[in-house]
């Protein structure tokens, strides 16, 4: 007999098409659940936070939707037509051509000083703010907790706190209504010291310093050539924190400054909406004024925003 004919075979089951097996069809409907719970992705929990991230996008991004709409109407269709909805003629030009023309042309003047002011402020701001904040993370000395302690509590200390006593002081010195009582006070930034020692404290290992050191280069060539590269991250974000929160100050240049030349925009655009009551085409101004300045702080964070995503996949893959 031969070989062939002495092998049983095994009779072949046709299944509908489209399906497999039961067993393996039950196991994959397991494996799939199982797979989501590996990856920490639960249904319910996905809901809530998108929820919460879109009530928290609608709260920030609806008064600018509501100055944008409003700049394009008259002062007429502003107050009878809704605020929210487009209405009347298209009068955005027109009411941006007022803003850059009224009062001899005050609003650019304006903005050139609330760039000075942010500008410089933020830039110098970072830069101290970082170099203070790698010394308390790399650095061991005496006292060294004690200044870490002064820095926790300038983090609690509000701006508006300190604007009166440092109206005071600047008023002996004679620096008052002028550029250096706002760009003074705004160089100094506790938070952004705080962040920058905790970021250096984590992503800066002290074999990068040592190497630098062997290598015969100085502590200020190690943090300007080594240090800073690696706490780009951390210094983008402490320059938007400390140039958004210059640019939005509105306290400490009204206590300082009686010059309305050299007002920033918030405090120009204060005089502005003050003046709505006997002067009701104000209101467009204001209002034009306003998604204006709006523009800089847009570009600003588009054009930054990619050395964050650099920072957060940075050491994510080791080689």
């Amino acid at each position: 007999m031969s070989t062939a004919a002495s092998t049983p075979t095994t009779p072949s089951v046709d299944h509908p098409a489209g399906t497999g097996s039961g067993a393996g069809r039950r196991r994959r409907e397991r494996d799939v659940p199982s797979a989501s719970r590996a990856a920490g992705r639960k249904p319910g929990t996905t809901i809530i936070v998108t929820a919460i991230l879109t009530i928290v996008a609608m709260y920030f991004l609806v008064p600018v939707y509501w100055v944008i709409v409003n700049a394009t109407k008259t002062t007429d269709a502003l107050f009878s037509t809704n605020g929210f909805l487009l209405g009347g003629p298209f009068h955005l030009v027109q009411n941006i051509q007022d803003v850059l023309t009224t009062n001899g042309g005050i609003y650019g003047r304006w903005a050139l000083n609330s760039l000075v002011y942010s500008g410089i402020g933020s830039l110098l701001a970072t830069y101290f703010a970082v170099a203070a904040g790698y010394a308390l993370a790399k650095y061991e000395f005496r006292g060294r907790n004690l200044v870490y302690a002064f820095v926790m509590g300038g983090v609690l200390v509000p701006g508006t706190a300190t604007a009166l006593p440092l109206f005071l002081v600047f008023s002996k010195i004679g620096l008052t209504n002028s550029y250096w009582a706002v760009l003074l006070p705004s160089l100094v930034s506790p938070f952004g010291l705080f962040l920058a020692s905790i970021y250096a404290r984590a992503s800066i290992p002290d074999s990068l310093i040592e190497a630098g050191r062997i290598d015969g280069a100085g502590e200020l060539r190690i943090f300007h050539t080594l240090v800073l590269r690696q706490l780009a991250p951390a210094i983008v974000t402490i320059l938007l924190f400390q140039f958004v929160a210059i640019w939005n100050n509105y306290f400490l240049p009204l206590v300082m400054l009686a010059d309305e030349k050299l007002y920033p925009i918030t405090l120009g655009l204060d005089t502005w909406r003050a003046q709505t009551d006997r002067l009701p085409e104000y209101f467009q101004l204001t209002i034009g004024g306003a998604l204006l300045s709006v523009i800089p702080l847009a570009i600003l964070i588009i054009v930054l925003q990619r050395f964050w995503r650099g920072g957060l996949t940075e050491g994510s893959v080791k080689g």
